[in-house]
């Protein structure tokens, strides 16, 4: 597994870097050798903020904490990503039958039961070309976290979202 670190407002120590290296490299046994681990090291407000993700064939893992120590928001990323895979192993065997980027066989078997996931409302809604300044005032005019909308400049499906610190995000598709 390659691991991919990269700093905002953070410098990482090569203490730091090896203890990330080896704490991913545990994960190692779950994946082929072609997979690559991003991990995102950042200050906000004299926090520690660590962003694990790993792409594994269109399925995303992804981990982010924060608190006053890397090395512990560190400790419960490694901790949510196994929790991940191992929550949906009999999902992903389904998805990733036959194909060898996850090695089943040695994640860890969940003590819970798998919990159904249902979709308990369905909404249709107009989608209507707009600027992502419009989309995300009527975002905050109907009071949501997001909005999705067809983005009047590039004519694909977008959403906007609402983010951490009053900032605001936006999904654009990638074909």
């Amino acid at each position: 597994m390659k691991v991919i670190i990269t700093t905002k407002n953070f410098s990482a120590s090569d203490n730091l870097k090896e203890k990330i290296e080896a704490k991913i490299g545990k994960l190692e046994k779950y994946f082929s050798d072609d997979i690559v681990a991003n991990i995102m090291l950042s200050r906000e407000r004299n926090r520690d903020k660590l962003e694990a993700t790993i792409n594994v064939k269109g399925t995303i893992f992804r981990a982010e904490e924060v608190s006053d120590d890397i090395y512990t928001s560190l400790d419960k990323a490694m901790d949510k990503l196994s929790g991940q895979m191992s929550r949906f192993k009999s999902r992903l065997q389904k998805k990733h039958k036959g194909g060898r980027d996850i090695l089943f066989e040695c994640l860890p078997e969940n003590d819970d039961r798998e919990e159904e996931l249902k979709i308990s409302k369905i909404k249709e809604f107009e989608l209507r070309p707009m600027s992502t300044d419009e989309a995300v005032m009527q975002m905050e005019l109907i009071g949501h976290d997001f909005f999705v909308f067809m983005n009047m400049d590039t004519a694909s499906v977008n959403i906007v979202y609402k983010r951490k610190g009053d900032s605001y995000g936006l999904l654009e598709p990638k074909y």
